[in-house]
């Protein structure tokens, strides 16, 4: 099955946003405004092709994208030329994630987790005694075409101090710890992603 064949979740844009009177641009932390468009995910989320989903704009589709954190470090990984998609090589990034599949059991947030550990053991090699997620805010970016048919779920994934992580597609990625602060430097922050930017900032309030 090919990509786009992939069956995914989404909520319609209408409902999510309450006709618009929830709409952002950007990353929103608002504590409120976060459980209500989760909310609306949850109650209104249903399954779609990957390939129908990705030119309907009719539609969001919600994409766990994960901070792993240690202490006053992020984990910072660089897409490189032997990765698929050209537009992002050697562009930083400081988000796991992906696009969520159905479970057959339980709630919406536990298909959140589900999904976001599944991306996470994909990715990277991540050795610690704890592992505390937990979702922060949100990441809207209605600016380009591929934004619009997305809406980030901001997480964070906090390990302990002594903390190892590898990224596992080494002819893909490779990643280093980076001092939360040093995220805003000029030489960092021009190099990342756009939805790491919109992390970057909130991780600097």
């Amino acid at each position: 099955m090919s990509k786009m064949d992939e069956q995914i979740l989404v909520t319609p844009r209408e409902k999510i946003f309450e006709n618009e009177s929830l709409a952002f641009q950007g990353v929103n932390s608002d504590k409120d405004n976060l459980n209500k468009v989760l909310e609306n995910i949850e109650t209104n989320f249903s399954v779609m092709r990957r390939g129908d989903a990705e030119d309907n704009f009719n539609y969001k589709q919600p994409i766990p994208y994960a901070v792993v954190r240690r202490v006053n470090e992020v984990f910072v990984y660089k897409r490189l030329t032997g990765g698929g998609e050209k537009r992002l090589h050697n562009q930083l990034s400081i988000g796991v994630g992906g696009h969520m599949n159905k479970i057959n059991t339980g709630n919406f947030e536990i298909q959140l987790f589900e999904n976001l550990r599944r991306e996470l053991d994909e990715e990277l090699d991540i050795q610690s005694s704890t592992k505390k997620l937990e979702i922060i805010g949100l990441i809207n970016d209605d600016g380009n075409e591929v934004g619009k048919v997305h809406i980030g779920l901001l997480a964070t994934v906090d390990l302990d101090r002594k903390a190892t992580v590898k990224v596992k597609e080494t002819e893909q990625l490779e990643g280093e710890w980076i001092n939360v602060k040093s995220l805003v430097d000029t030489e960092v922050y021009d190099n990342l992603e756009t939805w790491s930017q919109f992390v970057a900032d909130i991780l600097n309030k």
